[in-house]
């Protein structure tokens, strides 16, 4: 089996700052590979109204406070915020974190925070149009940005539809995330090696990581890593248990 990286996503709602502080040093002391906070405004979960904090803000203040993950949003929204801007802060964060970012973008999707914040919702085609529009601009900016990145910083793409959004992985990521079964994930697996094959991409240039939500699917890791997997990620929110991600480490990286 060949090594497999493990991460962490801390759910950034219904927690004070400490408590997030405390989560991802905790994780950074595990020695995860990755530690990321998803990237919305209000909670997704529980009460909708309760607190919440902003994902790159966020990151700037884990990219001080730890030495060894990789860091990124998992992933941002494409259209909360200028690309040519949001390139500018990920190469920042890159610079304070020493050169462990992901670029994590995604077409966006949460209709209510579209609302909130006076964003024009669309529809699922135009925030993919979107999406590519950006990306060649991130791309375009990246590349004029003075001092650059000092790290790789990757660009992972989260997304799913084997009509359009796949073709978009194949042709712009450097990594790929999505959530589901290990079926589920075997199939979008394959429909993106099919997208690269088709647009003559290498597959093997794309990092496939898989978003898991409980114990259920972690002790299914196994599956995962079948199916195609080769970062898994861990969603934990509040209170911040990192039990079931340290018995993961173990089992990755003892071999079990």
């Amino acid at each position: 089996m060949s090594t497999i990286r493990v991460g962490v996503q801390l759910h950034p709602q219904h927690c004070t700052i400490d408590e997030l502080t405390t989560a991802w040093r905790g994780a950074d002391a595990m020695q995860v590979d990755s530690i990321w906070v998803w990237d919305h405004f209000s909670p997704l979960y529980g009460d909708t109204d309760g607190p919440h904090f902003e994902a790159w803000s966020l990151l700037a203040a884990m990219a001080v406070d730890t030495d060894h993950a990789m860091l990124g949003a998992l992933v941002s929204c494409n259209t909360y915020r200028n690309p040519d801007l949001l390139a500018d802060i990920a190469r920042t964060v890159d610079h304070v974190s020493g050169g462990r970012m992901y670029l994590g973008i995604g077409a966006g999707w949460f209709e209510r925070e579209y609302a909130d914040y006076g964003y024009p919702f669309g529809t699922p085609r135009s925030r993919l149009d979107a999406l590519v529009a950006s990306l060649d601009r991130i791309a375009v900016r990246l590349s004029k940005l003075n001092p650059p990145a000092i790290g790789r910083m990757p660009i992972m793409i989260g997304a799913s539809g084997e009509k359009v959004a796949l073709r978009v992985v194949a042709k712009y990521a450097d990594a790929w995330n999505t959530y589901g079964t290990p079926e589920h994930y075997a199939d979008k697996n394959t429909a993106l090696d099919g997208w690269c094959a088709k647009l003559g991409r290498d597959p093997g240039e794309i990092e496939r990581t898989v978003l898991i939500m409980d114990e259920p699917a972690i002790a299914r890791w196994r599956d995962y890593v079948d199916a195609g997997a080769q970062h898994v990620i861990v969603a934990v929110g509040t209170p911040f248990d990192l039990e079931p991600v340290e018995h993961l480490l173990a089992e990755v990286r003892g071999g079990a």
